[in-house]
């Protein structure tokens, strides 16, 4: 008897309710390498007879764009300079590249969505791609430490908090991180 009841205009409206309830929708829907370069300017004297110990200077900036509603594209660029003594015996840097979806974020939410928690997930591939183009270029692997973009995120913005309760002028994004970009 009951089983044969028709939805009623009241079902569908908590069906509709329960689909706007459910929050913000976040997704990786793709993720590429898209630029890669590597150099050994001091190679083949890099690998001459001399110990291993280069001095490392590691850069991070990042990126976003919308490409469409709800769509994102973020850029995470790595750099990476191996100097021994004074002569670079490589210089690395991987722009990994990704598209998320990210849907029903207040603005503030989704800016720091595109500016933390999509680069910690990106970084693991960044990471491994600079390391195995390292390795390709005969050097020991290079194993870049973890790193804490939410505590990046939030440093940038007691940053541009700061600067613009300082003097009064609002710093953009990219003199706030220093990307020249």
């Amino acid at each position: 008897m009951a089983e044969n009841q028709e939805p009623t205009e009241s079902t569908a409206a908590n069906q509709e309710n329960e689909q706007q309830s459910t929050g913000p929708n976040f997704a990786l829907q793709r993720l590429y390498l898209k630029d890669v370069s590597f150099e050994s300017p001091g190679s083949p004297e890099a690998f001459q007879g001399q110990q291993w110990a280069p001095k490392i200077t590691f850069d991070i900036k990042n990126r976003n764009r919308k490409i469409q509603d709800n769509v994102y594209e973020v850029v995470l660029t790595l750099t990476v300079e191996a100097k021994q003594e004074e002569a670079v015996a490589f210089l690395v840097e991987v722009q990994q590249g990704a598209v998320f979806a990210a849907q029903g974020f207040e603005d503030e939410q989704l800016e720091q969505v595109l500016g933390a928690v999509c680069p910690n997930i990106m970084y693991p591939y960044a990471r491994e791609a600079i390391d195995s183009l390292v390795v390709k270029g005969s050097f020991p692997p290079l194993m870049l430490a973890p790193v804490n973009f939410d505590s990046l995120y939030a440093q940038r913005k007691q940053q541009e908090a700061a600067a613009e309760g300082g003097n009064g002028a609002a710093n953009t994004v990219a003199e706030a991180t220093g990307d020249d970009n």
